[in-house]
């Protein structure tokens, strides 16, 4: 198993897509349909990766990145849009989301790359960590 992915989408279709294509690439898929279920999944369950849409109802996509990003700031987070606005890319970038995809998404590649970079990236922390634990020994 690569690593645990939060899939947030209010467009079950979309949600179910992401989740089977990042299922059969080897990751521990989790779902939620809006923000607010994605943080009470967050309260009971270790996710590397969040995958989300931000236009939801309930919570939005950036409200819960902001919270993800206070409380849980080890969380990568990629955002997804199909209202590609000025507000919501600064918002985006302020929370610390590590990239924005635009919809409609033609093709899974640049999703892949971005989960790619993600866990590259806590994977070089992941070692670090261990080489400490080392020498602490």
């Amino acid at each position: 198993m690569k690593g645990n992915i939060l899939i947030v989408d209010d467009e079950v279709e979309i949600r179910e897509m992401l989740a089977r294509h990042f299922t059969f690439e080897d990751y521990h898929v989790y779902q939620a349909a809006n923000g607010q279920e994605a943080l009470e999944l967050l309260d009971t369950v270790k996710v590397d990766v969040v995958i989300s849409d931000i236009v939801m109802p309930k919570m939005t996509g950036v409200e819960m990145l902001e919270t993800i990003s206070h409380e849980y700031p080890m969380i990568k987070v990629i955002m997804m849009t199909g209202y590609v606005t000025q507000s919501h890319l600064l918002k985006c970038m302020q929370f610390h989301a590590d990239t924005v995809i635009f919809k409609p998404i033609e093709n899974l590649t640049e999703v892949e790359e971005a989960v790619e970079r993600c866990f590259a990236y806590l994977g070089v922390w992941k070692n670090k960590l261990k080489v400490l634990q080392g020498l602490k020994e």
